[in-house]
């Protein structure tokens, strides 16, 4: 009997062990399928909606031209929680390529003046090959410099760190003189009375200095005082006296040059002394005493003159008309003690000449006038892209011609070169007129 029971119970589990392998194949072959079959029909009907949106959206992009329903078209996306991750990269991908705005770019009619400047422009200045593409720049996260440590903040200055020309600028020492004017007799007497720290040139811990004396521009007159050995705190005591008009006076510059005499070798120079403005340090009509820092230089700085020339602009007819005036206290380039000056105006555009014009020659003078007019054509759209380079020069019958000075004026120019220019455009059709310091290439 207990055989019998137990065959019994085995039989029973064995059943029951078949009837689930059953339905187990039975739910693997049929159910599953079917509910795979939902699920995919479901993301069909969830896909092709997301299309219709993308599609609605893609409409309402092209006629408002906002980029703010593509932003929250994205935004949507990324919230809905039925659909893939798949599926929402795709409707990204998808809207951004269907959403790109391509603008239409057209330049303006412009006269047969303007052909030949555009046609020697470089292609990227170009209006059509400019990139609209509505990607925003990647913008990269600033770390907040909050709890950070900043060891540049703890760093001592070293004095080996130090710039050299600084340091010495600042051990040149100082120089004092004096000046008063004659109006009798129309000269100005500059007196060199001493200086005082001077730096050691020699190897003996000295030096043996001297001062140049010039009144600019005119450096064919030009004083010396008396060396004196070995000392760093000399005492000249020396008068010098330079005939020149009172009205001229406002334009003259006072230049010291310190040197250190060498009898076997070339002479050092130890710093200079400018003084532009004269009237400003002293009223001249009484002896007056002044201290001035002697500036580092290696070589004497050579005053190369000015120009004068007017800029004016029309932009309904896009023409710029540059007009030469007159030069003045020109650096002399020949023997005789003069020049054969010329101006040449180069029209650039990203370092590349266009175009250039001179002037005519004027045979030997060191101031002249010219009032001649040059004129280039330039549409105004191009105006912020150009600039003028002005040189100075001297004619020479044989060899090659000498450049005196340049300047440049533009809006990339320094200084007045680029006040001017700006002055210029905001006053359009009306000449303005400035005076240019020239300056070596």
């Amino acid at each position: 009997e207990l055989s019998v029971s137990l065959l019994a119970v085995i039989v029973i589990v064995c059943g029951l062990a078949l009837v689930a392998v059953f339905l187990f194949l039975f739910w693997k072959l049929c159910w599953v399928p079917w509910r795979n079959k939902a699920i995919s029909s479901n993301l069909a009907v969830l896909q092709s909606e997301a299309d219709c949106n993308k599609e609605n959206m893609a409409d309402k992009l092209k006629d408002t031209g906002a980029l703010s329903f593509l932003e929250a078209a994205v935004k949507i996306s990324h919230t809905s929680p039925d659909i893939p991750a798949e599926v929402q990269m795709s409707m990204k991908d998808h809207i951004m390529r269907r959403t790109r705005i391509q603008r239409q770019t057209t330049e303006p009619a412009s006269s047969t003046r303007h052909i030949s400047f555009k046609r020697h422009l470089p292609r990227q200045m170009h209006v059509s090959s400019m990139d609209y593409g509505m990607d925003p720049p990647a913008v990269a996260e600033q770390p907040t410099s909050i709890g950070r440590i900043k060891p540049e903040l703890y760093k001592q200055k070293s004095v080996d760190s130090e710039d050299p020309k600084r340091e010495a600028a600042k051990t040149c020492g100082k120089i004092n003189f004096t000046l008063k004017y004659d109006y009798e007799n129309e000269t100005l007497t500059v007196r060199i009375l001493r200086a005082f720290d001077l730096p050691a040139k020699d190897f003996c811990g000295s030096s043996d200095p001297y001062v140049k004396i010039y009144l600019l521009p005119d450096r064919k007159r030009k004083f010396q005082t008396r060396v004196h050995r070995k000392t760093l705190n000399p005492t000249f005591d020396e008068s010098f006296h330079f005939p020149v008009p009172h009205e001229e006076l406002a334009s003259r510059k006072l230049h010291l040059s310190v040197f250190d005499f060498d009898r076997f070798s070339r002479h050092d120079m130890i710093g200079e002394v400018i003084l532009e403005n004269l009237f400003e340090a002293s009223d001249l009509s009484r002896e007056t005493s002044i201290w001035k820092d002697i500036q580092y230089a290696t070589t004497e700085s050579v005053d190369l003159g000015e120009i004068m020339f007017s800029l004016c602009y029309l932009p309904t007819a896009g023409r710029l008309t540059l007009t030469v005036i007159k030069c003045r206290n020109l650096k002399a380039m020949d023997i005789t003690g003069y020049s054969d000056p010329y101006v040449k105006v180069s029209l650039l555009c990203d370092g590349r000449r266009l175009k250039k014009k001179k002037t005519t020659i004027k045979k030997n003078t060191l101031n002249p006038t010219y009032n001649e007019a040059i004129i280039f054509d330039i549409p105004p759209e191009n105006m912020d892209q150009v600039s003028l380079l002005i040189s100075v020069m001297d004619y020479d019958r044989v060899g090659h011609n000498e450049i005196i000075g340049v300047c440049r004026v533009g809006v990339n120019a320094e200084g007045l070169g680029r006040d001017h220019w700006n002055e210029m455009l905001a006053y359009p059709r009306k000449p303005i007129a400035h005076w240019h310091p020239l300056v070596e290439v």
